[in-house]
């Protein structure tokens, strides 16, 4: 069934469920890239899904030649205002994108929950745009962080894997596990070289939020909560791959 999505509409804010946390750009945006870099190709970039920029900008050290794709045109248009030629920005679905070149590193984060047919987009990431010696990020929100598994015992969500109606509002189609989210890695394609998590966590964003106001959080906590999260990757706010092409 094709149903007609607003994509700047699911950007925003609903009255029950912020689309972006502060704790999304200051502590799992950093720890993400830390968890990159030590797999980062020499050669281009390309981010699928890069909001208004947030995520992008810290990419600009690594790599000259950076491409975005994004479904929103509000988005990108604020994207573009920041960043002027530096990004190159496709305003596009990944299902109909045409991209001049393949990818020596491709990234796809707390998107693919999003997409009608996760399976069909990463197999145009492995088919179509990943290079030969390419890598591929993937990052997806975890359906068993502790979080999440405390808010079920606490009747706010039916179950783990549940979508509930604020992320439903906010284009949700899935919530993904390790095992489901290798499972359609590998139904694509794709070979699946590294499986980790990134960042314990046992408090929901809202709540994070509230304490990064506070001097209760340290720096040396964080970083304890990241190397935490390399023992226990099920138990992580973020599950995460790392792929290369599958033959």
């Amino acid at each position: 069934m094709n149903i007609q999505r607003d994509y700047n509409q699911e950007l925003k804010d609903t009255a029950d469920h912020k689309y972006a946390y502060n704790f999304d750009f200051d502590v799992m945006h950093p720890f993400m890239l830390k968890s990159f870099i030590p797999f980062f190709k020499e050669g281009n970039f390309l981010e699928l899904g890069s909001f208004k920029g947030d995520f992008t900008r810290r990419f600009l050290p690594y790599f000259e030649d950076i491409t975005c794709v994004e479904a929103s045109d509000e988005a990108v248009k604020m994207a573009k205002n920041e960043f002027g030629d530096k990004v190159k920005f496709v305003n596009s679905l990944f299902e109909t994108a045409t991209l001049p070149t393949k990818y020596d590193n491709i990234v796809l984060t707390h998107v693919l929950e999003h997409i009608n047919d996760p399976i069909a987009v990463l197999k145009r990431i492995n088919d179509e745009w990943l290079s030969d010696r390419g890598r591929f990020f993937l990052v997806c929100p975890n359906a068993n962080a502790p979080s999440r598994q405390i808010a079920v015992k606490m009747g706010l969500i039916t179950h783990n894997t549940a979508v509930t109606p604020a992320e439903a509002e906010h284009g949700h189609n899935i919530t993904y596990t390790l095992d489901t989210l290798e499972r359609d890695a590998k139904a694509a394609g794709l070979n699946v070289v590294l499986r980790s998590g990134i960042f314990f966590k046992a408090l929901a964003n809202f709540q994070w939020d509230q304490l990064l106001q506070t001097d209760i959080i340290s720096n040396d906590y964080l970083e304890g909560c990241y190397q935490l999260g390399q023992h226990y990757p099920d138990l992580c706010s973020s599950i995460f791959l790392m792929c290369e092409k599958g033959k």
